[in-house]
């Protein structure tokens, strides 16, 4: 097992660039931080490639070694160089990018996202649906990446397990889905009262919009349902992941 010292060395090089979307995209792989979110990533079967890990955890970086992967040691301010959390936990790796889910394989419950930016409530969202029993996450155009460290490290976990699809035109994905026999919900502040919604049956889409302009005019009119939460109190409006979390455990509420 190396040690790398240098912040020209091509595997610093390499890992830290998979931190831009291109890079990713370009390299085929994506970076996970922290020793807990890469056994996730390792539980869930992804495919383990280079790993970087500070000096104090050579035991850890041979036995990734022994996994398969090419691993090296080196001082924390190269892993710290490496990484896009300020602090980060001892180690790092690249991981072959997974496949999204056909849209042809949908789940029963979906939460579409369209136009959805912040990478944290991105995440968040993926670990509540996770939580709640949802079967993956639909991604429209114009969205944070699925795949980029601050998603991840919000999804702690759950963007591992709960697969995602990806659709440029989320409309004409959800006119698909609806089709086949999937309600379409979004939420919408020009919608009905959420808690007076018909029932959804068996098969259905939860749409959340962007955070400043909501869902588009093309995904409002590809909708089975538009709902909105109440607004009790002063508030206009909820953050996205929260008013999502409200909504997925409602739905599936038995």
């Amino acid at each position: 097992m190396d040690r790398i010292t240098s912040a020209k060395n091509p595997v610093v090089k390499g890992l830290k660039a998979l931190r831009e979307r291109k890079e990713r995209e370009a390299a085929g792989r994506f970076l996970v931080e922290g020793e807990v979110m890469l056994r996730e990533a390792l539980k869930c079967g992804l495919t383990l490639r280079e790993a970087l890990a500070e000096d104090d955890l050579a035991a850890l970086a041979e036995e990734l070694e022994a996994l398969g992967a090419r691993a090296y040691v080196a001082p924390r301010s190269l892993l710290e160089s490496v990484c896009d959390t300020r602090t980060p936990q001892g180690v790092c790796a690249s991981f072959d990018l997974p496949a999204p889910l056909p849209l042809a394989d949908a789940p029963a419950r979906i939460v579409a996202l369209d136009g959805t930016q912040d990478p944290g409530n991105v995440g968040t969202i993926w670990r509540t649906a996770d939580a709640a029993g949802f079967g993956g996450l639909l991604f429209g155009g114009g969205c944070a990446d699925p795949l980029s460290p601050k998603v991840q490290r919000a999804a702690m976990g759950s963007g591992f397990r709960v697969p995602f699809m990806t659709a440029e035109d989320l409309p004409a994905a959800l006119i698909e889905l609806s089709r086949r026999g999937w309600s379409v919900i979004a939420s919408d502040l020009r919608g009905a009262d959420f808690y007076s919604r018909p029932d959804p049956g068996e098969k259905y889409v939860l749409v959340i919009g962007n955070e400043a302009r909501g869902i588009s005019d093309a995904t409002r009119q590809a909708a089975t349902a538009l709902v909105k939460l109440p607004m009790r109190g002063g508030a206009e409006s909820l953050n996205a992941a929260v008013a999502a979390g409200i909504m997925m455990y409602e739905l599936t509420r038995v």
